[in-house]
């Protein structure tokens, strides 16, 4: 494969038919915060089919990742339950539509990083939660469908107890997509009262897997002071493309010794740094100014992917606004409407997951183009349900339309009802 070929391709999850507002997970401000409201399954779909159109106007390449069978009645019988009988703590874990967030789904590792030149993925065990912690089969499968072409190296996930949750913890830097890159990993040791998700040992454990160079490998710890406020991921707090590092001033645990190395690794690096003075945790975090995509447009300037919450915090707009005005590495500002994702806690960033490769390589049942969006929005405009009260969960009638829907979709897309 020459490199000519290789391009980012986002691959977005479709949000699930059982959508909904249970905060199951500690340190996810805005999850806790909107647990007990009504959760709005198809508007939230169509949503995030809408960013996924508006990525393809951009002149962006884009895919899905496809929801999973939820309740999910395997992990429930090893737990020597069914849905109807379990309690509403496990019965709200098993229906969990939270492998939308596709940048959970595994860590990537492109073509030109890797020893044996081929793109690696390895699967998050997603281990901290437990509504997110069954979700690893069931993505490896979607993962071996779509990258079965020798190109692709799938991994299973890093076992317990290293937490390893996939690409939001993990940033590539270089100076095209097909060029070899510098890939960051980021962990978490402490974060006040919230679990630090990624564990060291994991992040370590992947670079291995995947054969990357130690030379052009960097292990950083995210700071405790982002994780305690709020940011459960790295990319809340930063992210990077192409020779562009773009974060918030107190992202990093020792963000001098980071930016040392990474200027030695990647002399042209360029960090865009966003003063706390300028936008504190708190405004970064509830806006998800970092948990937005940062794309190379077919123009080769760069483009911002925001939620409409970075709009409307003042002190993030106001930024955004004076470093567009000031020819900085960010040429383009886009705005998109994620507001069911933004309340459960993801943004933007949160609902793709970037891999770099040929997209002949590819299953062409996971790319879409406009048809193909039309067709997977008629699906959930026909059968997700409209709305989820958080007293809902344990009507048969609401379980019954959850899983005819995700086999409604998938017979859509000519797919085999993957379960786990």
């Amino acid at each position: 494969m020459s490199r000519a070929e290789l391009v980012e391709i986002n691959f977005d999850g479709v949000i699930g038919p059982s959508h909904n507002y249970a905060g199951l997970s500690p340190g996810n401000l805005a999850a806790t915060k909107n647990r007990g409201e009504t959760a709005h399954p198809r508007a939230a779909a169509l949503q995030g089919i809408a960013k996924m159109r508006a990525n393809l106007t951009l002149g962006l390449t884009q895919g899905v990742l496809l929801p999973h069978a939820r309740p999910d009645r395997q992990w429930l019988a090893a737990l020597g339950t069914g849905y109807d009988h379990a309690p509403p703590h496990t019965q709200a874990q098993a229906l969990s539509a939270s492998s939308m967030w596709a940048a959970n789904a595994a860590t990537v590792s492109p073509a030109p990083d890797t020893l044996d030149g081929r793109c690696h993925l390895s699967v998050a065990n997603l281990a901290t939660m437990p509504h997110r912690s069954h979700e690893w089969p069931e993505t490896l499968a979607q993962l071996r469908l779509a990258f079965a072409d020798a190109a692709f190296a799938v991994h299973a996930p890093v076992p317990p107890p290293f937490g390893d949750e996939g690409a939001a913890n993990h940033m590539r830097l270089a100076a095209t997509h097909d060029a070899p890159g510098i890939e960051i990993f980021v962990y978490g040791i402490a974060g006040g009262p919230f679990p630090a998700r990624q564990h060291p040992d994991a992040s370590a454990a992947v670079a291995r897997r995947h054969g990357l160079d130690p030379a052009r490998t960097l292990f950083v710890q995210q700071s405790e002071q982002a994780i305690a406020a709020g940011a459960f991921h790295n990319d809340v707090v930063a992210v990077a493309n192409g020779n562009v590092l773009f974060a918030h001033e107190q992202a990093f645990e020792d963000k001098a010794h980071f930016y040392d190395l990474l200027r030695r690794a990647m002399p042209e690096v360029e960090i865009v740094e966003v003063p706390a003075a300028r936008v504190s945790l708190a405004d970064a975090i509830a806006s998800y100014l970092f948990n937005a995509q940062l794309v190379t447009l077919p123009s080769g300037e760069m483009a911002l992917i925001l939620p409409s919450e970075a709009r409307a915090t003042p002190s993030v707009w106001n930024w955004l606004q004076e470093h567009v005005a000031g020819n900085g590495p960010i040429r383009q500002l886009e705005v998109v409407d994620v507001r069911e994702s933004m309340a459960n806690g993801g943004g933007p960033a949160c609902l793709r997951l970037r891999v770099v490769a040929d997209p002949a390589t590819i299953d062409p049942r996971f790319l879409v183009d406009y048809a193909r969006l039309d067709r997977i929005a008629q699906v959930v405009e026909a059968h997700w349900p409209e709305e989820i009260p958080a007293g809902a969960i344990a009507d048969p009638a609401l379980i019954a339309r959850i899983e005819g829907a995700r086999r409604a979709l998938f017979e859509a897309l000519d797919l085999p009802e993957l379960s786990n």
